[in-house]
């Protein structure tokens, strides 16, 4: 009987998972960060700015898929 050699799965990162959503042609998309606190400098447009998602590029795309391999649209 031969033995097969198994491959373990990839866990996703539940919390990474919770942060990103894929677009119909398979690019992550994020919300803008710094919106949580020290608001009253910021001015409206940055604010508004910083709450629609946006496209991951390069490096940052490619280091996150490895963290939510599994991760539908």
């Amino acid at each position: 009987m031969a033995i097969k050699n198994k491959v373990t799965k990839i866990r996703t990162c539940r919390g990474a998972a919770k942060r990103f959503k894929v677009t119909g042609t398979g690019k992550l998309q994020a919300y803008g960060a710094n919106h949580s606190h020290k608001l009253g400098k910021k001015s409206m447009r940055k604010k508004k700015l910083m709450l629609k998602k946006r496209v991951l590029h390069g490096a940052d795309a490619r280091n996150m898929k490895r963290l939510v391999p599994y991760l539908k649209g």
